[in-house]
């Protein structure tokens, strides 16, 4: 069977190993720019129809015209269609021909042992400026002899390789390097002539704002675990967004596509309705995009984040833009959104946005929220609704119940407007809007 496999991995065409990947990753690149629309809103709509089933079970019965819990509007498109990403993930493993030292993305699965890396050149998501770096970066770790870190067990160094880019032109790349048992000396070797490449060789030409290396030993590594050390450029990059400039750091939090992400906070600051006397808790804030750009409208805008360089982006942010009305707290959202709001005596109507990752809020979070009085809006962001982000859902809506201590007022859906975040995927970004 693995040879098999193997000889498969030979005999298939390069444009055919193109195409698989992108029926894998960019599954709608095929239909028409509407088509994918109308699919995507089908597929929120049966999301929708879901969670009105599931809050039927618990006694709460609130089906609108439509037969849905709340309306559900069309699907707002995205501004850009074609290499809108402004960060691009690039693994490094054995490609269709058996070359090890592939630099691109994930065909097959860990399970039925046949992945393959095949490079992203025909990918229409990812920008030029992705590609050109991938492929520099292939052609650097080609010329060294060490070798890739496929299975961290069986050896090898060369990792992923992270590239973001912004509107003002600027270029991150973060090489990420299993250190194996390489002493400091051959560590350093090694980022010189990483350095060497991307400045004064081949790769140059990618003209790169900033390189970033981090040594890690794990899958995926924070900078507290291991520090991002910067080799060449500046340790930023910065984006614009409705008006305000934002530092973006390697690991800090940024929505994928800039301009879906304008149009989508436009949105969220008009749902919001907020007044001059209004506080904002902005969770899973990021490096504060959100709750700054509807700063000028608020009362106060606090924000909470667990990367520690995205909050010191945040601050800076706010800093930068001029805005004094913000406060951003470091820690997980589970330790510090129950601790401030536990004394919360503020007479100030409060309203929340969550935006979190594909794992959902955190129970204690959910938990905070659904029994803080002064929060009577609630909107929550997800890139992933028929996930874990459903069991959010039911928890801020189901009855009181005081075995899983929700003692407050349960929340309501009253509107759900999908996002187009991520053309020719089947992927949405939902917003649901939650009151009490």
């Amino acid at each position: 069977k693995r040879k098999k496999k193997a000889t498969e991995r030979c005999s298939l065409p390069a444009s055919s190993w193109e195409e698989r990947l992108m029926n894998v990753v960019t599954p709608l690149w095929r239909l028409p720019y509407q088509e994918q629309l109308q699919v995507k809103y089908e597929s929120q709509r049966k999301i929708l129809q879901t969670l009105t089933s599931c809050l039927e079970e618990l006694g709460i019965h609130m089906q609108k015209p439509g037969g849905l819990c709340c309306p559900l509007q069309p699907v707002v498109p995205s501004p850009i269609i074609n290499g809108y990403r402004n960060k691009s993930t690039f693994s490094v493993n054995q490609g269709p021909d058996g070359n090890p030292k592939t630099v691109g993305l994930y065909v097959g699965t860990g399970r039925e042992r046949n992945i393959v890396c095949v490079k992203a050149n025909h990918m229409k998501d990812i920008p030029p400026k992705h590609k050109q770096v991938a492929q520099c970066y292939e052609e650097f770790i080609h010329c060294s002899p060490l070798d890739p870190c496929i299975l961290f067990h069986k050896g090898g160094h060369w990792r992923e390789l992270v590239v973001r880019t912004t509107g003002h032109g600027h270029t991150m790349a973060i090489v990420t390097f299993h250190p194996q048992v390489l002493g400091q000396k051959a560590l350093a070797a090694q980022k010189a002539l990483l350095k060497e490449f991307f400045t004064c060789g081949p790769g140059a030409v990618c003209a790169l704002t900033s390189l970033y290396f981090q040594e890690s030993t794990m899958t995926r590594c924070s900078h507290e675990q291991s520090p991002f050390q910067l080799l060449h450029g500046e340790p930023h990059i910065f984006e614009e967004v409705l008006g305000l400039k934002f530092r973006i750091s390697p690991d800090a939090f940024f929505q994928v596509n800039t301009g879906g992400a304008e149009v989508l906070y436009q949105k969220v600051r008009e749902l919001s309705q907020a007044s001059e006397d209004t506080v904002l808790l902005d969770i899973c804030c990021g490096t504060g995009t959100i709750g700054l750009s509807l700063a000028h409208q608020m009362s106060k805008i606090i924000g909470i984040e667990v990367v520690e360089k995205a909050i010191e982006d945040a601050r800076w942010n706010a800093a930068y833009n001029g805005i004094s009305n913000s406060e951003f707290h470091n820690g997980k959202a589970e330790v510090v959104l129950p601790q401030l709001l536990a004394s919360w005596e503020d007479a100030r109507p409060v309203v929340a946005v969550v935006n979190p990752p594909r794992a959902g809020l955190h129970y204690r979070v959910v938990r905070a929220i659904r029994n803080c009085k002064s929060i009577r809006k609630l909107l929550y962001i997800s890139c992933k609704p028929e996930g874990e982000a459903m069991r959010n859902f039911l928890e801020l809506c189901c009855p009181p119940d005081p075995r899983k201590k929700l003692a407050g007022e349960p929340f309501a859906p009253m509107l759900a407007i999908p996002f187009d975040m991520f053309p020719h995927t089947v992927h949405c970004e939902l917003v649901l809007l939650l009151t009490r």
